[in-house]
């Protein structure tokens, strides 16, 4: 039993090779597992967790530019790749592995400001929201389209193989 919920915490929080994920938590089984941990007085400075983004100089705008612009494929949704928290953000994820891409992402929830930021730069009310090679895409029901009319695989094609290339 131990071993078992060791290794499904351990597949929660593991961060594969391809993908960038911000902290988020996860429900299972009705448990709740979250990558933070809250401020405890009782942890050492060295081990409380960081949020990159507020001690970042650059402002929520440009680190949404500067995500966009370094990342061939981009997502901003709600959880993350391994655990999407909403299915629209499951449904851009299942469609973009398909493609075998490298997937980053930022997760929504864990930042109100970046939410707004990201609906700001974008211009486009909801999440997921799909960047590739910086361009706006736009949510899950535009990716799925895309993939089923073939469009998503003629825009994915060079970073597919890339990606093929550099493993």
């Amino acid at each position: 039993m131990a071993r078992s919920l060791s290794s499904m915490v351990l597949k929660g929080i593991a961060v594969s090779r391809s993908s960038r994920t911000v902290c988020g938590s996860f429900y299972h089984n009705g448990m709740r597992y979250s990558t933070t941990v809250p401020s405890d007085s009782d942890t050492h400075e060295d081990f409380r967790p960081t949020n990159k983004l507020e001690s970042s100089p650059l402002s929520l705008k440009d680190v949404v530019e500067q995500d966009v612009k370094e990342n061939p494929v981009m997502i901003y949704m709600k959880g993350v790749p391994e655990f999407p928290q909403c299915g629209f953000s499951s449904l851009a994820v299942r469609v973009l592995k398909q493609y075998n891409v490298p997937l980053s992402a930022r997760n929504i929830l864990e930042n109100p400001e970046l939410k707004g930021a990201v609906k700001s730069f974008s211009n486009w009310p909801t999440f997921p929201q799909i960047f590739i090679k910086g361009e706006f895409i736009g949510g899950s029901d535009i990716i799925l389209n895309m993939h089923q009319t073939g469009e998503l695989k003629e825009k994915v094609k060079d970073i597919a193989a890339n990606q093929e290339k550099s493993e």
